[in-house]
């Protein structure tokens, strides 16, 4: 059985997701679960694990009950795994450095 190495609790949670790295265009995606320190999220494009990352999330009203708030984010790929049944791959990435930003 494999040991869990998380610190921080994750929660389901289907928050936008965009990287101009990842998707041509800046598609729209999705997280699936979120931490302190990371996301996981679904990609059709496949980053080297340790590959440096940059990524936006959406906090939306009903999350902040204010404003969207749109959280810029580096860190790196952790993770690559095959998503069972898709074309597409899971992607697990730490946080390093965010900022955030209040968007009308």
């Amino acid at each position: 059985m494999a040991v869990d190495k998380r610190v921080h609790r994750r929660y389901s949670l289907k928050i936008p997701l965009t990287s101009k790295a990842l998707v041509p265009s800046n598609a729209l995606m999705e997280t699936s679960n979120v931490s302190a320190r990371g996301v996981f999220f679904l990609s059709s494009t496949k980053p080297e694990e340790g590959a440096p990352l940059e990524f936006s999330l959406t906090l939306s009203p009903e999350i902040t009950l204010t404003d969207n708030i749109v959280i810029r984010c580096k860190g790196r790929v952790v993770r690559v795994t095959q998503a069972a049944g898709s074309d597409k791959v899971g992607i697990a990435a730490v946080i390093e450095k965010y900022d955030f930003e209040t968007k009308q």
